[in-house]
């Protein structure tokens, strides 16, 4: 028999997909982070059964993907550490927190330090590990901290602190 005629990937009907990245370690989440997730990971199963009960399921690539991201959700779920910002005082920046910043121009921006799966820069959501919130943890009312920035360093004075609005 010819090779021509021979389907080498029969059997294989699942597509490879790369699977995504999950962070070593614990995943630090408020309880809105939290419920973000399981909400997502809830849509995806629902894709996911969408997916499978279609009449045409020759293209294989739309469920794998759903599979693929329901494990990574899984995953993320799995290593979450729920921190309540409530239990936090307000006398320096903590996880959870917002927190009101004026630049050298008194221009005030407030953002809220999050987990990596609730970061979200057009809502000044910055996640833990970032530099601007590193350079702002631990701080108080009146200090002023360095953020290390490509562009170069910017010194930011803490304006306020406050619980985050839900």
């Amino acid at each position: 028999m010819s090779r021509a005629f021979v389907n080498e990937d029969a059997g294989n009907d699942r597509p490879d997909l790369p699977e995504l990245p999950v962070p070593p370690g614990p995943n630090p989440v408020t309880p809105r982070g939290l419920a973000a997730l399981m909400d997502r990971l809830a849509l995806r199963r629902a894709e996911l059964f969408a997916l499978k009960a279609r009449p045409d399921r020759l293209d294989k690539l739309p469920e794998a993907a759903a599979e693929r991201d329901i494990r990574w959700l899984d995953a993320r779920l799995k290593a979450a550490v729920v921190i309540d910002p409530a239990q936090h005082d307000l006398t320096e920046v903590a996880f959870g927190l917002a927190v009101t910043v004026a630049d050298a121009e008194g221009q005030e921006t407030t953002y809220e330090i999050t987990g990596e799966d609730e970061a979200d820069a057009p809502r000044h959501r910055i996640a833990l590990s970032s530099p601007l919130a590193s350079a702002l943890l631990g701080a108080q009312v009146g200090d002023v901290v360095t953020w290390k920035r490509p562009a170069g360093p910017m010194d930011l004075e803490i304006v306020k602190i406050a619980h985050a609005d839900p």
